[in-house]
């Protein structure tokens, strides 16, 4: 049996890729704030799965409960961190702009820690991040959550290259949602695509072991247009 530990599984893109995982025949680590959600997660599973309990703000707490959760399931194959704070700036406030920053950089980068000694102990394993098409741009309503995202590629980037360096068999894979329909998401933007389908196509992506991929496919074309666009233009509309 593949087991696998989702870091932010109790609501959005994490919630279905536990149901997914699970149809899989994954067994699951489920960890998250808000433990009333990961026990109603857990409920609609068919599996044996373990359910902890985290805030990865409190980043060497959360270190010492990921450990844990690690130790409770014996062998663990792959980690995922999905868990992200996202909020619009209206006005630049300290308070906001720390919430994201602690989670979305300083509590990444404290599982993915955890996560990359075990998986070089082991000598095998799969981290995914799940960062944000975000990454790309930098945008004047959401400036530090672009900001975060951009962190969070490049540190798995930076990641894939150490590990290709020291050789060793360990995949790390990118992923970058474009809009989601995930309670993060307001409105109704350009190509907002499903939950369910989102995760779909990561899911095929994590089983091929893919180092990046995009969700859905199609915002390849926006990532590549950021690149080529003058930022002058780019400001008329981000």
């Amino acid at each position: 049996m593949k087991r696998a530990i989702i870091v932010g599984a109790s609501s959005g893109i994490g919630w279905e890729l536990a149901i997914q995982l699970d149809r899989a025949g994954y067994q699951l680590g489920l960890m998250a704030r808000r433990e009333d959600q990961l026990l109603q997660l857990r409920q609609q599973l068919t599996g044996a799965h373990i359910v902890q309990t985290v805030d990865v703000t409190h980043c060497e707490q959360a270190q010492v409960q990921l450990q844990a959760l690690i130790e409770r399931m014996q062998e663990v194959d792959m980690v995922i961190l999905n868990a992200g704070v996202g909020l619009r700036e209206k006005a630049l406030e300290w308070d906001s702009q720390c919430a994201m920053i602690d989670v979305n950089v300083r509590g990444f980068c404290a599982m993915a820690v955890v996560s990359m000694q075990y998986f070089e102990a082991r000598g095998e394993g799969h981290l995914v991040g799940i960062s944000s098409l975000a990454a790309h741009v930098s945008g004047s309503m959401m400036p530090t959550y672009h900001a975060t995202k951009a962190y969070v590629s490049s540190y798995l980037e930076g990641l894939r290259a150490r590990v290709g360096r020291k050789r060793l068999s360990i995949t790390i894979t990118t992923v970058e949602p474009g809009f989601v329909a995930t309670p993060m998401v307001e409105g109704n933007p350009p190509w907002m695509a499903s939950v369910e389908r989102a995760v779909a196509q990561m899911m095929t992506a994590i089983m091929r072991r893919k180092n990046h991929v995009y969700v859905t496919r199609r915002w390849r074309i926006v990532a590549w247009l950021a690149y080529v666009t003058p930022n002058s233009v780019l400001r008329k509309f981000l």
